[in-house]
């Protein structure tokens, strides 16, 4: 992986083969909740297997965007995390 491009619509990734995966945002809610400073604070894996972005507490592997895997985290967690933000701001 080389490159991760998130913006309000659509996460982009570029991989080292020259591929690039383009998929909704709104796959991973918490992307798709956060702002655009907390998206772009992200840590590519040292394998290069997966993206985490700590601010969010998200992370994404590389085979899962390949396989077209959306979150797999339920709604009561997320629901969770979002009255932690609304709390905190």
């Amino acid at each position: 992986m080389i490159n991760v491009t998130v913006t309000d619509d659509t996460l982009a990734v570029d991989l080292d083969d020259g591929r690039t995966i383009a998929i909704p945002i709104g796959w991973y809610p918490r992307l798709a909740y956060g702002t655009p400073a907390e998206r772009a604070n992200f840590e590519i894996s040292s394998a290069g297997y997966g993206i985490h972005w700590p601010d969010l507490d998200e992370d994404i592997s590389v085979e899962g965007l390949l396989l077209g895997k959306k979150s797999t985290e339920s709604r009561a967690s997320f629901e969770r995390w979002l009255q932690r933000r609304r709390q905190e701001s």
